[in-house]
């Protein structure tokens, strides 16, 4: 067998890793994002484990100009600067590389193209079969029988390997090497290469598909007629200057050193220390266990417990470093409570305590549908005790109760992560927590909003302890997992009670932080009481009239059957409208609705939503199939969906809220997502009408808060026209239409108030004239003069917003009006990108959150007049700035002043809060 040589193109394979976390970056305890790292180190392994490659090494650019700068000043001029995360990840990545005696090239004068392209060449003649491993099209130049290019995975598709075949297929040439010809016609905006103005990707395919090369090209532009051939004629050397800037160099002064690029064992000491640097704890195993020569072998030796079962060791995929604390090898008294003598000396124990640390075991992960297989109770760290409950309801309904009192003494504190959870398992036998709580799982979420939060994690990262998985005990999710009742006493008591104390441990480290920086009050006062209000309002639930959404299953079908003729009709053919293939076929090779369509990159046309909406003018099949996607989405999520979630002990539905997902404070919901239950246009809203009372002495009750983004806008701006537009209750779209136009308010007409509309919110999220000119369908001029008269008419806006991004630049964080602080690590970025997505958050993030944090302070207030008047109305759900409540016939006048109270007042601002209140049968009708 040939030897099997892996050249990867370090910068190009950093970038994409780098780019794919840029929502939801990895972040250490540090602060050190090792997005890039994490990505790149995956990829790397994936390779070694799945490719056994004999030989690699990897290719950086060098920092120095090269040679194509000399014939073209301003190749690459327009790239933004690299990230400064790159910056800080790229050491990190060579010295991994160093550790797994994996060989860098990087060559002064040359790019990593070159230095690839140089080596695989001479690995070619030396009998090598080489993969240059990489995402840049501009390889497929170098591909022979013997050079390959492997593309790594993206977004689900697998790993592609080109060979000369698949190259000569996608670029539709006779030879790769003509892929330089079809780079310097079309040339490359990444690069700067300037091509022939004018010339995409399919014209230059085209022309070298006829022509054979530009050199050939240039020869017969005779042959050519209109815009192609005077675009060629007069760009000439251009074109020639653009191939020659494509052409990979394959003449570096870089040599084949076999042994060098032979895969050995790593140096684990090394490679060890780098991984707990970084905190890769979790695939850290993956990449001490791999040895080339000899396979799989062990991190570390566990440590060994006398009588600890083997169910303990840890899974191969989160082996624990030899420096993590585990059960195995940290002290502990972990007791099993199971006579009557020992839970009463357990009781005395926490009735005497400030507070305690609860943990419950249950048969599922479902608050509503599982019973209590035992309780894990904590006070001092390596303590801990295990109550275990009968498999019988009424024994261990009974057992459960003598811990009622002790669970409702306000007195006594509770900690608990993720306590939601545990509140609403032992609301299942009647008792409700009491006293103050302390939610490690929200703790966090407060610390470091972008980060992971489950305990794992957290203990893995500031406790330096690895937990038991829970898959341990009961294996991995799906069908053969099994029940907690199942797992032996001895064995969960462990467990259970590990996981108490190391919240336990968790809340020591948490309390000093969240007191040290000021959160005392958001986390005290907002965020633990909103606990039991969201334990509440899942438990309540909310009933679904499945008639209704059957039959408005039949209306939307039968609307499909309408677009669907009518696209047909349209195509002048019938064809699959879900495949984007055919789709793509029909409207840009048949109907010819565009000819310089952007395509994917699986090489067919691209057919998305954001796609289809800039060609909606130029064809009525456009519209049709966005309509038709739109019922099928509706009619797919929704209507056919909602019943199946159903739960069928209450049979009503039961979302659950999350309170530590959103970075920016707001709620969010899922199983199912009613939060994005759409209301846009009367076919969507028409879902709400399904959602119903549970009796009929009830009326579905909404409360939703008028525009108020923009009145936080108003009062942190201090713009007095803003602010004088609210207090007079003016309509603020037509306000700031007038203002804008100068004009009357009476002289606004339709499309100037619904520009202004769009301004308004865009504004809010920093919307740019490019984004305005698309939202608005105008041009980018109109859309700029558009903001400069925006902020002409209301300055405090602008300042505001420069105010925003200049304290996140100084201090690394925004604030809400309540203290909730929003991280934003990349606002000196010099990448004009990830910048200007931090300086939008800056913006945004203190009215977003202040929003949200409005809400929640109202949420808590509404629930505690509810609770105090005994009503039996009820709160259903939160969606963004709007309460839903079952309200009770006789309570609705009461109801209706407590929530217009508690949500106009839960602050006061320089403008009023406005709350519009809806009652009807339904949510349709009330909303």
């Amino acid at each position: 067998m040939p030897n099997k040589l892996f050249l990867l193109d370090a910068y190009a394979l950093i970038f994409r890793a780098y780019y794919a976390f840029i929502k939801n970056p990895r972040v250490n305890s540090k602060g050190l994002n090792t997005s890039a790292i994490f990505g790149f180190l995956n990829s790397l392994m994936d390779v070694l484990q799945k490719e056994k490659p004999t030989h690699i090494a990897v290719a950086f650019d060098s920092s120095a100009k090269t040679f194509r700068h000399d014939k073209f000043p301003a190749y690459k001029a327009n790239r933004d600067a690299t990230p400064e995360d790159i910056k800080l990840a790229v050491p990190y990545i060579k010295k991994i590389l160093d550790a797994l005696n994996i060989p860098i090239y990087e060559v002064p004068g040359f790019e990593a193209d070159d230095v690839i392209g140089t080596l695989a060449k001479r690995a070619s003649e030396q009998g090598f079969v080489t993969y240059m491993m990489t995402p840049d099209k501009d390889f497929c130049q170098l591909v022979t029988s013997t050079i390959l290019m492997y593309k790594p995975s993206r977004s689900g598709n697998g790993v592609e390997i080109w060979g000369p075949d698949e190259v000569k297929k996608n670029f539709e040439v006779d030879s790769p090497v003509q892929v330089i010809d079809i780079l310097g016609l079309w040339g490359d905006a990444s690069d700067n290469i300037p091509g022939a103005p004018g010339i995409g990707e399919k014209t230059a395919k085209k022309l070298i598909r006829e022509f054979g090369s530009i050199e050939v090209l240039i020869h017969n532009t005779n042959k050519l007629q209109g815009k192609v051939k005077e675009t060629i004629q007069n760009n000439s050397e251009q074109v020639k200057l653009s191939k020659e800037l494509a052409t990979i160099c394959t003449e570096v002064p870089v040599y084949i050193h076999e042994e060098e690029m032979k895969l050995t064992d790593p140096d684990v000491g090394k490679l060890s220390a780098l991984l707990e640097e970084l905190e890769f704890r979790a695939i850290a195993p993956r990449i001490l266990k791999f040895k080339p020569s000899s396979g799989q072998q062990a991190v570390t030796e566990a440590v060994a417990i006398p009588g600890q079962p083997s169910l303990f060791d840890p899974p191969a995929e989160i082996l624990p470093q030899v420096d993590y604390k585990t059960i195995k090898n940290t002290g502990h008294n972990y007791v099993l409570v199971n006579t009557d003598e020992k839970t009463d000396q357990l009781l005395k124990e926490l009735e005497n305590s400030s507070f305690f640390c609860f943990d419950t075991e249950t048969t599922s992960l479902d608050p509503l549908l599982c019973d209590l297989v035992g309780i894990a109770f904590c006070f001092k760290p390596h303590e801990a005790f295990y109550v275990p409950f009968s498999h019988n309801r009424i024994e261990a309904d009974e057992k459960v109760q003598k811990f009622r009192p002790v669970f409702e003494n306000e007195k006594i504190g509770k900690t608990g992560q993720n306590m939601k959870y545990d509140i609403s398992v032992l609301a299942n036998y009647n008792i409700k927590v009491k006293g103050s709580l302390f939610d490690t799982m929200i703790a966090h979420y407060l610390l470091q909003p972008d980060q992971r939060h489950n305990m794992d994690y957290l203990s893995r990262t500031y406790l330096n302890y690895l937990p038991v998985p829970i898959e341990n005990l009961i294996g991995k999710k799906g069908v053969n997992q099994l029940s907690m009742r199942l797992v032996d006493m001895e064995t969960i008591k462990e467990y259970s009670c590990e996981d108490a104390d190391v919240t336990l441990q968790l809340r020591n480290v948490f309390e000093p932080m969240i007191r040290e920086i000021g959160l005392t009050d958001l986390f005290s006062e907002m965020e633990m009481p909103l606990i039991s209000v969201l334990s509440g309002m899942e438990r309540n639930g909310v009933k679904i009239d499945e008639k209704v959404l059957k039959e408005y299953a039949v209306v939307l079908k039968e609307e499909l059957r309408k677009f669907e003729s009518e696209i047909f009709s349209l195509a002048g053919e019938t064809f699959n409208i879900n495949s984007p293939k055919q789709l793509g076929d029909i409207l840009f090779e048949k109907l010819e609705i565009s000819s310089d369509a952007k395509m994917t990159k699986t090489k067919q046309y691209s057919t998305s939503e954001e796609e289809l909406m800039k060609y909606a003018g130029k064809h009525e099949i456009i519209n049709k199939i966005l309509e038709y996607r739109s019922v099928q989405k509706l009619l797919n999520t929704y209507v056919e969906a909602l019943p199946l979630m159903v739960n069928p002990r209450t049979k009503k539905i039961h979302t659950s809220f999350n309170q530590a997902i959103a970075a920016t404070g707001r709620l969010s919901s899922n199983n199912p997502n009613l939060q994005n239950i759409p209301i846009r246009d009367n076919r969507s809203h028409e879902i709400r009408r399904a959602f119903v009372t549970t009796y009929s002495d009830y009326v579905f009750l909404s409360a939703d808060y008028s525009q108020v983004e923009l009145r936080l806008m108003a009062h942190l701006s201090n713009d007095p026209a803003m602010i004088d537009a609210f207090v007079k209750n003016e309509d603020i779209h037509t306000a700031t239409a007038a203002k804008i136009n100068k004009i009357s308010s009476s002289e606004v007409t339709r499309e100037m108030r619904s520009k202004a509309k769009v301004a308004n919110f865009g504004i809010i999220y920093g919307i740019s004239a490019f984004g305005l000119a698309q939202r608005l369908n105008i041009s980018r001029t109109e859309a700029k003069q558009l903001i400069d008269q925006y902020f002409e008419t209301y300055p405090g806006v602008k300042t505001y917003m420069e105010n925003s991004i200049k304290q996140a630049r100084e201090l690394g964080y925004v604030e809400t009006l309540f203290g909730r602080r929003r991280m934003l690590p990349d606002i000196n970025s010099r990448n004009a990108m990830v910048r200007g997505m931090a300086e939008r958050n800056a913006i945004n993030a203190p009215i977003q959150g202040s929003a949200a944090d409005i809400i929640k302070i109202a949420m808590i207030r509404i629930y505690r007049e509810f609770e105090k008047n005994r009503f039996k109305s009820k709160m259903l759900l939160q969606v963004h700035d709007e309460l839903d409540f079952e309200v009770h016939k006789n309570e609705i006048e009461q109801v209706k002043l407590i929530i217009k109270s508690e949500m106009e007042n839960p602050v006061k601002l320089s403008v009023p809060l406005l709350v519009e209140i809806g009652t009807g049968a339904n949510w349709m009708e009330a909303h």
